[in-house]
């Protein structure tokens, strides 16, 4: 019987002090971790450019570029979005504390220091980032192209599905933030204030001439909001396919999309929906329309559309 070895967590080290990068590669090699080093800020950001770490333990204080605009920089990646930063640092003022969480950092631990605590932080958020990334991709996977923002626009994170349809059209802040465009976050502010209505959405066009929607669904946090990203389905789908065909409004627009050759995983990108979704709408259109595929229910809509021409 052939056992498969489960694979080791890689934690990548940046620090300045020899003495620190012997301590914690022994510490972490020791309790089971791929070990990777760096002296300084730009060779972390060389390493990354090669392997993905599972967590990264960056010393705030290094000379060049220090902790915090390191810190920056990997959250630049959209690979390592998801990848927990702790701090390492002999500064124990709140202010430092407070611009190592704001630079990206999910934690922080005070120098000299102590491996056992270090590697329960270790522990605690290799776990969350997995439970994190495991909703995510669950969410990725069913077509969810979702993201969440602060009260200002600001993306805090994507499914996969809407960071591919944002890739193109993010504009940064002056620190370097993925921001919505506008008027995105004049809209957030009204939908936080109640004046948008639940369920409003807005159309804004994005650098590239493609509209896109987003639909707020709801708070997630103080100061964390859950909107859904889907492109403009059109204004000119067909209404009488619901009313004349027996459809309803849904099985009507993605019979519109299936007439003008889009396949199911178009016709989900365009609604917001999942492919799953759409199979079972199209079950449902088929048995309605007395046919068995898509080719003879697209001939219905086009038949449809022609007579109403």
């Amino acid at each position: 019987m052939i056992i498969e070895q489960k694979k080791r967590d890689v934690a990548l080290v940046v620090d300045d002090s020899p003495e620190t990068l012997r301590l914690l590669t022994d510490a972490l090699d020791g309790a089971g971790m791929t070990v990777m080093v760096a002296l300084d800020g730009a060779s972390a950001m060389r390493i990354v450019d090669q392997i993905t770490p599972d967590i990264v333990l960056l010393d705030a204080v290094m000379p060049g570029m220090d902790g915090f605009e390191t810190c920056k920089r990997l959250k630049r990646d959209a690979g390592l979005v998801n990848v927990p930063i702790i701090f390492m640092t002999g500064l124990a003022e709140t202010e430092h504390i407070v611009r190592g969480l704001e630079a990206g950092g999910v934690d922080y631990v005070t120098k000299p220091i102590a491996i056992e605590e270090m590697l329960a932080r270790i522990r605690v958020h290799l776990a969350n980032a997995r439970l994190t990334q495991s909703a995510r991709a669950a969410l990725d996977v069913s077509g969810r192209y979702l993201l969440a923002v602060n009260g200002v626009g600001k993306i805090m994170w994507a499914t996969p599905q809407a960071q591919k349809l944002l890739s193109d059209t993010l504009s940064a802040d002056a620190d370097d933030n993925f921001v919505l465009p506008d008027p995105m976050p004049q809209w957030l502010e009204q939908v936080q204030k109640g004046k948008a209505g639940s369920k409003a959405s807005v159309m804004a066009a994005f650098p590239g001439n493609e509209l896109l929607k987003l639909q707020y669904m709801g708070k997630l946090g103080p100061n964390e909001f859950l909107l859904r990203l889907a492109k403009d389905s059109g204004a000119d789908t067909p209404a009488e396919f619901s009313s004349e065909l027996g459809l309803t409004t849904r099985e009507g627009e993605v019979l519109s999309w299936l007439s003008k050759g889009k396949t199911n995983r178009d016709i989900a990108q365009i609604l917001g929906l999942s492919p799953r979704t759409v199979d079972k709408h199209l079950e449902q259109i088929y048995s309605k329309l007395g046919v068995e595929n898509r080719t003879a229910a697209a001939a219905i809509a086009v038949n449809a559309k022609n007579l109403k021409s």
